[in-house]
């Protein structure tokens, strides 16, 4: 049963901090090579669940295939994360509360993680090379569309890693129907922290259901605010590829913000880029007045797309962009195209994202891009993790105390005072 495996991962998770790096780096070794020598099978493994592919979205489809120079991607990611330095044991805060008497905080594995994600097989790879590194246990949850390849790549995965430590091996899990999340979810005894990695409904649903920590994020409404001083070539490259160089995730922008001053000037041409690139136009009114578009409606600032489909707003200045996206956004993303740092730094520090940017596409917010690795999922909660979650959010603190019979009623009667020295 599934909760007797969620029961285990508990068990041994508190072993897992005394794994040594070289080891849990010759797990990830296993994996890599293994995956190479198996490809034939994950590939046939695939092509089953290509077969049987019914009523999804053609964007889904894509994330769904696996080819030979995918399954080298996914082995190059792992090596990705096993070149990073060991997350666990790092120092944090070294302090003297007295001589003799020294707290330390340190990193440590969160514990027990479950993750639900949709269609991606590859994410499976990526979350369980992740978990390995810091040290997490962790019960994965694929969606049903990749079962095949999800099974396939469990295996191998599994098999790598009771080739080289036997904890290793029982530190990862895999659940596979529907009832089983309805189950996890209710493992909050067991469970330390829940990652769903997938659409809105899918997050809402979780965080509807579970008295477990979720760290996740729901929607992907990114921003583009063009202002007066920005750069008008730069502004339509970048939003070009904000939008067109993959619109099926969560980091492509869905709104674009431009300053009335220079309206006119850019926004014919963005019409002409973005058509070009096959993009559906929905404009607020002051934007109809310039260029001949759809009509957005209110409903337009709140929806991820995930397609060819861009809103464009026209707003009077920097403080009105801000507010829109601070009303509208989703924490995740946002961008300002300016040449005027007075605007960039007040932007930097009143937009409410995980993630702001500066002249520089929105598509960057990825834990591959910022040199984790790769990435568990993004949050736009705020906790302990925000933006991208690599190894360094998978990972929490304790603290410990060393001292030589140290005791608070010394300090509570003024014989002796604290000195709060700090060494670190």
């Amino acid at each position: 049963m599934l909760i007797e495996k969620v029961k285990t991962l508990k068990t041994i998770s508190s072993s897992l901090l005394s794994i040594s790096l070289e080891t849990r780096n010759n797990a990830l070794i296993a994996i890599e090579e293994n995956l190479l020598k198996n490809i034939p099978f994950i590939l046939e493994e695939n092509k089953k669940d290509l077969d049987d592919a019914k009523d999804i979205s053609n964007s889904l489809y894509k994330r769904l295939i696996l080819t030979q120079d995918k399954i080298k991607e996914i082995v190059d990611g792992i090596k990705s994360v096993r070149s990073l330095k060991d997350p666990l044991g790092n120092i944090q805060m070294e302090r003297e509360l007295d001589k003799g008497l020294v707290l330390t905080r340190f990193s440590v594995p969160i514990g027990v993680i479950g993750v639900i994600f949709e269609s991606r097989p590859d994410a499976l790879v990526q979350i369980s090379s992740l978990f390995v590194k810091s040290g997490n246990c962790g019960i994965l949850k694929g969606g049903k569309e990749a079962l095949h390849t999800n099974r396939a790549l469990f295996s191998i995965i599994k098999d790598s890693l009771n080739s080289v430590d036997i904890t290793l091996g029982k530190s990862l899990e895999l659940a596979e129907s529907r009832e089983d999340i309805k189950e996890l979810l209710k493992l909050d005894d067991y469970i330390d922290l829940m990652i769903p990695r997938g659409g809105n409904s899918l997050v809402q649903y979780i965080k509807e259901n579970t008295k477990i920590p979720v760290m996740g994020h729901t929607d992907g409404i990114c921003h583009l605010f063009m202002d007066k001083d920005g750069d008008i070539e730069m502004g339509l490259k970048l939003t070009r590829d904000s939008k067109c160089q993959y619109p099926a995730v969560c980091n492509a922008i869905e709104t674009l913000l431009v300053d009335k001053h220079i309206a006119k000037e850019f926004l014919p041409k963005v019409k002409t880029v973005l058509e070009k690139e096959g993009v559906e136009l929905r404009g607020c009114s002051k934007t109809l007045e310039v260029i001949n578009i759809n009509s957005a409606t209110e409903e337009d600032w709140d929806t991820e797309y995930n397609d060819y489909i861009l809103s464009i707003k026209v707003v009077e200045n920097l403080d009105e962009a801000m507010q829109h996206i601070n009303s509208h956004g989703s924490g995740h993303t946002d961008c300002i195209v300016t040449k005027n740092m007075d605007n960039w730094n007040r932007f930097l520090m009143n937009v409410d994202s995980a993630s702001v940017y500066l002249n520089a596409s929105t598509r960057f917010a990825d834990g591959n891009r910022y040199g984790f690795g790769a990435e568990v999922g993004i949050s736009t909660n705020k906790i302990h993790s925000r933006g991208p979650v690599g190894l360094e959010g998978l990972t929490i603190y304790k603290y410990k105390l060393v001292g030589n019979g140290d005791i608070v009623a010394d300090y509570a009667e003024g014989k002796k005072k604290f000195t709060h020295k700090d060494i670190l």
